[in-house]
């Protein structure tokens, strides 16, 4: 650094960083109620997949539900939607997520646990554990990642908001 120059204090940390990432990935789904994003970053600290909950490549979403409830199963949308934690793992830039992290914004369900599990992915960041009272999270939290020994924190954020100008300034 030159003579006089001084570091930029506000510049984000890696963890706020990535799970920024994911919420802003959230903004791609076109879910009414749940718009969930993640981000998996290697031993690097380099970003390696980014996913958020959506139809699957080729399915028109007007043509599916995104009711939450229905006659039956096939009526909501959970038969149907891709996880955040599924698209990330699809989407990955690399060979494999051994020993990676990912950031999501809510906490993954057995079926994404299933999938973290799977991929080698040894951390889950999550910012909002709404539904941990229901069974699939409670599987997936007390059975499914602490077995598998993946380590599982709440991200506690050090700049709880940020804020993105795209203007250009010329």
């Amino acid at each position: 650094m030159a003579s006089g120059d001084t570091w930029r204090e506000d510049y984000l940390a890696h963890e706020d960083y990535w799970m920024a990432v994911a919420a802003l990935a959230a903004k791609r789904s076109r879910d009414p109620r749940t718009q969930v994003g993640a981000c998996i970053v290697n031993q690097k600290n380099d970003i390696v997949a980014i996913g958020y909950n959506r139809m699957p490549k080729g399915c028109d979403d007007d043509h599916l539900p995104w009711n939450r409830h229905g006659q039956g199963k096939w009526d909501t949308k959970y038969a149907y939607v891709c996880s955040a934690v599924a698209v990330a793992i699809m989407n990955k830039k690399c060979a494999d997520l051994k020993g990676c992290k990912i950031y999501v914004t809510l906490f993954p369900c057995n079926e994404s646990a299933k999938l973290i599990i799977e991929a080698g992915i040894k951390k889950v960041v999550y910012l909002s554990d709404q539904y941990r009272d229901m069974e699939m999270i409670a599987a997936s939290k007390k059975f499914l990642l602490a077995v598998a020994e993946v380590e599982c924190i709440q991200f506690q954020p050090i700049k709880p908001t940020i804020t993105i100008d795209l203007t250009v300034n010329n």
